[in-house]
């Protein structure tokens, strides 16, 4: 019996692109990636075998990968993971041609821009000095369960804990809002994004221009030299603007 396929879609890219012929999507080295044409816009897409199952990390990194080297060279609107569509034809029927004003002016908005993510993670040991020397009462139930055994310091132990958790949470608030303003005067738009991680600082999104790129480096390394022992600081980029476009979904 012959395999069932699908046309699995990455994301809208403007009309005059075409299909790297390296470039492999979901499926490994034998699904080579094509571009259907519509107008003034296009949708990246492969075919998919259906019977092969599908969301394991290899195929959303494929799907992340293929976006970000994209969103490298030309403006990109993701569809969101997983969309597929039974021919190439009804990507242009569902997909294109009913959006195809809409998207062709965002992809006009986004022309000659990425996204990056500024990623700052505390140095643990610097961060719980520093929130223990700035709060009396951490310091008093540091004391009070200090050679007391667990069960009859048990409340005290909470209450440390809790009162650690909410200072870090504070402090994240205002580094947060402190990287946004570091790399503002260099973006489009910047967004917040929630903490991943118990010692995470700071997760940022950026729209910029690609052009501008060295000017966020510099930024964001200006940002580590003065945080040098408190923040980790990591830039990724260029990505496709996830943060700033809705991921499309195809026959929604």
């Amino acid at each position: 019996m012959p395999a069932v396929t699908g046309v699995y879609v990455y994301g809208i890219v403007p009309g005059d692109v075409e299909a790297d012929p390296e470039a492999r999507g979901v499926g490994g080295d034998s699904t080579p990636v094509t571009v259907v044409h519509h107008g003034r816009i296009a949708a990246m897409v492969s075919e998919l075998d259906l019977d092969r199952p599908l969301g394991t990390p290899a195929d959303l990194l494929s799907h992340e990968a293929l976006l970000d080297a994209t969103a490298a060279v030309v403006p990109v609107l993701p569809v969101r993971f997983g969309a597929v569509l039974t021919h190439r034809q009804a990507v242009v029927d569902e997909l294109l041609a009913p959006h195809h004003d809409e998207f062709d002016a965002a992809l006009r908005e986004l022309e000659g821009k990425a996204e990056y993510v500024i990623s700052a993670r505390y140095v643990r040991d610097s961060v719980l000095r520093d929130v223990i020397a700035g709060d009396p009462e951490i310091e008093r139930l540091r004391e009070a369960i200090r050679d007391k055994p667990e069960d009859a310091t048990r409340n005290e132990r909470i209450a440390l804990g809790q009162a650690v958790n909410n200072a870090i949470d504070a402090r994240r608030q205002a580094d947060t809002q402190a990287v946004a303003e570091a790399v503002a005067p260099v973006a489009d738009g910047v967004i917040t994004r929630e903490p991943a991680g118990e010692y995470e600082a700071a997760a940022v999104a950026v729209l910029t221009g690609l052009d501008r790129e060295p000017e966020l480096v510099r930024k964001v390394e200006e940002l580590t030299e003065r945080r040098a022992g408190q923040l980790e600081v990591r830039l990724l980029g260029p990505l496709a603007p996830y943060d700033f476009v809705t991921a499309l979904r195809p026959g929604a």
